[in-house]
């Protein structure tokens, strides 16, 4: 019996939309004026500590925004977990918290229900979406924007990295920065897609018929390895499973042989150098370790996609630009629309 052959609609929304990122963060750097209005209102109120509220892709840009927040601007920040407000109904005391709301659609009902109760209770709330009129806008004292357009994939990818970039503007200009170390992201993100086509084909060839992965990285790139693990299981079904470098040796690695591949994130900086021990150990091990990053070519693997250097803080944005790339791809190679992965839809309700 012949194979079916594929859709050629397969996939479309998801090419266009990773296709269109590196437009879209220059877009959203060229009118940071708007979110260093909101950071400006933010440092007036001197905020002593910072929560983060998300779900999905979501909340992985918001694991970013805490290493943001805790190393640049030197204040503890959380996750909070929704589940209080909206099962237990929990409202804590949050005079003198900065809690920023990060949500795409801006239309989950749980994280509407956090932000309505953190600014009752005393909260500087923001809400950063991609869609302005949101409820969640409306219920957060400032809005955010990322501007990424209309996002026609069920699989996040321009609202992701455009919500990184939102949030690192975000951040830079609380502490009164101007922004320059993200100039040049737009460029940088259209060399990337450019010239890790041939190296992510090769990667879809070699890792097609693989039956798990692991995703790990250190520092501000553990959020891509989140994105990234998330990006394999919801288009390809891929099981994957990401985890910090320093948690996979602390037990995890038992798990890692000769079967496991191993989805490495290392860029240039501290995160990526803590990096290299782990991979020494995994390597030894006989996993097949693809690494992606602009540290990636001085790394132990089998298979490299390197990337074009920038501030450390930054690489987040470009390293998940591959990563969305390998999904899409592995997602056609195993004949799965990655437009339309079964049991997802693009808003999740969930209270």
């Amino acid at each position: 019996m012949s194979k079916p052959e594929r859709d050629p609609s397969a996939g479309r929304h998801m090419t266009a939309e990773i296709a269109e990122q590196p437009a879209v963060l220059a877009a959203l750097f060229a009118g940071r004026n708007e979110i260093v209005s909101v950071a400006r209102a933010v440092r007036d109120r001197r905020p002593r500590f910072a929560l983060l509220a998300a779900r999905g892709s979501s909340d992985h840009a918001a694991m970013y925004a805490k290493y943001l927040v805790e190393v640049l601007l030197g204040l503890p920040a959380g996750l909070v977990s929704p589940s209080t407000v909206t099962l237990y109904e929990s409202e804590p005391d949050l005079r003198d918290v900065l809690l920023v709301t990060v949500s795409q659609s801006g239309g989950s009902p749980d994280l509407l229900a956090v932000t309505e109760s953190a600014r009752r209770r005393g909260a500087v709330t923001v809400a950063v979406s991609n869609t302005a009129d949101s409820p969640l806008a409306t219920a957060a004292e400032f809005a955010v924007s990322i501007g990424a357009g209309a996002e026609r994939a069920v699989a996040a990818t321009k609202t992701y990295t455009a919500t990184l970039l939102a949030l690192y503007l975000l951040v830079d200009a609380v502490r009164d920065g101007d922004g320059k170390q993200a100039a040049a992201l737009g460029q940088l993100a259209e060399d990337t897609l450019r010239d890790c086509a041939d190296p992510v084909d090769e990667a879809v060839g070699r890792y097609r018929f693989a039956d798990r992965m692991v995703a790990c990285a250190r520092g501000y790139s553990y959020a891509s390895a989140c994105e990234s693990a998330l990006k394999l299981a919801e288009t390809s079904y891929l099981p994957a499973r990401a985890y910090s470098g320093a948690d996979l040796l602390h037990g995890p690695v038992a798990a890692v042989d000769a079967e496991t591949a191993v989805l490495a994130i290392t860029s240039a900086g501290r995160g990526g150098e803590a990096m290299r021990e782990v991979l020494d150990v995994v390597h030894e091990r006989g996993a097949d370790v693809l690494a992606v990053g602009s540290a990636a070519a001085s790394m132990p693997a089998a298979h490299r996609i390197v990337l074009p250097e920038c501030a450390e803080e930054l690489a987040p944005v470009l390293e998940v630009l591959p990563a969305q790339r390998l999904a899409l791809g592995l997602a056609l190679a195993r004949g799965v629309d990655p437009d339309q992965p079964r049991g997802l839809r693009k808003v999740t309700r969930t209270r």
